[in-house]
């Protein structure tokens, strides 16, 4: 990977999971900076006030979180401006068909199982930027939001 850094915004309120997540990183390099945020509150006020400041390339969305979850934030995602067009990929460990299909109805871009340990996340996130961050995959995602070819 190069050395111009991806920025990835992980919610996510297991902190075995953003453990996991933070050595995934780390095994990045330089070439990712990842963002955690930990609960809705913190995700909510994020929107709010920084974003503008710190928008990421790729969101990694846990489905099952506390107080509000995962389909109800990423409706919020979806219909902020700036995390609008941002790739969103929905995981978790649990879940049911119907938790998929409304993932996609409300606006993931991917589901996906949630990675069980420091290997499998590794891989995960690496596949994530892979895909989302090659330049013909960006110009197909973002030209289908405009309906432009």
């Amino acid at each position: 990977m190069n050395t111009i850094a991806h920025k990835v915004l992980l919610i996510e309120d297991d902190t075995v999971e953003v453990d996991l997540a933070r050595c995934a990183a780390v095994e990045f390099g330089a070439g990712l900076e990842l963002m955690v945020l930990e609960s809705v509150d913190a995700v909510l006020d994020w929107l709010s006030s920084g974003v503008a400041k710190n928008i990421p390339h790729l969101i990694m969305l846990d489905l099952k979180l506390p107080k509000l979850d995962g389909l109800a934030m990423l409706r919020k995602l979806r219909m902020h401006d700036a995390t609008r067009d941002i790739p969103i990929v929905v995981f978790s460990a649990e879940y049911t068909q119907n938790d998929v299909l409304m993932s996609y109805q409300v606006g993931a871009n991917t589901f996906v199982a949630k990675p069980a340990d420091l290997a499998q996340f590794s891989e995960f996130l690496r596949a994530q930027l892979e895909y989302w961050m090659h330049p013909r995959q960006r110009e197909i995602f973002l030209a289908g939001k405009d309906g432009t070819p």
